[in-house]
């Protein structure tokens, strides 16, 4: 075992972890971190994700690796949203592939040996509005949108001009027992967070029909 993959493995509390870990982890100069990163590579021991993010390989993890809790670290500040959102909370029915997040920044794509990430652009006023911080069973953290959040996303993104509910159920197949089940006051929140105007008459007509 490669001494940076063994120095990790006894340290790391993530299977996930980039430059600055390894600095943290291992003194003496950086020509000679580099030189321990890329044999650890070139051996199989360790994953690079992308410039300055790398994983153990599978059986040097402790802990299963949850590709929500990677995106953050591969482009950010970001969010889980769109389709992988509206999977994580069980509001459609299709398998989601790679992972949807929505960042601040420009749009970017970044296929990687884990899968592809994909960020969307989406102009607000407060980034995580409507998003919640979430923990899976091993304590791999990442921030998740909530489904109306994920909604209004995703109608921003596909320039959708979709009032009330009717098109949410018709072209994603949400029940109509997940959007009652919502609270109209939540809604509210996000109106006033949003900058778009078709998402904001998308929210407000979907309000109308959420009983309060």
């Amino acid at each position: 075992m490669n001494r940076l993959t063994k120095q990790l493995f006894l340290s790391a509390q993530t299977s996930v972890f980039s430059s600055h870990d390894v600095s943290l982890l291992l003194p003496g100069g950086e020509h000679s971190r580099q030189a321990l990163v890329k044999r650890a590579i070139a051996q199989g021991e360790i994953i690079h994700i992308r410039r300055g993010l790398y994983c153990l390989a599978p059986e040097y993890r402790k802990k299963p690796i949850n590709l929500f809790a990677v995106a953050q670290h591969v482009y950010g500040p970001s969010y889980i949203s769109l389709e992988s959102a509206l999977g994580y909370h069980g509001w459609i029915p299709e398998a989601v592939y790679g992972c949807t997040s929505v960042c601040l920044k420009n749009s970017k794509d970044f296929q990687t040996p884990l899968g592809l990430f994909s960020y969307q652009r989406v102009p607000q006023e407060i980034l995580y509005t409507g998003v919640e911080r979430q923990t899976d069973d091993h304590g791999n953290a990442f921030f998740m949108a909530g489904p109306i959040k994920a909604l209004a996303d995703y109608v921003y993104i596909h320039k959708l001009d979709w009032l009330g509910a009717a098109p949410v159920i018709q072209s994603l197949r949400v029940e109509e027992e997940e959007l009652r089940s919502v609270r109209a006051e939540s809604i509210e929140s996000l109106v006033e967070n949003h900058r778009s105007r078709r998402v904001r008459t998308f929210l407000l007509s979907l309000q109308k029909e959420i009983p309060r």
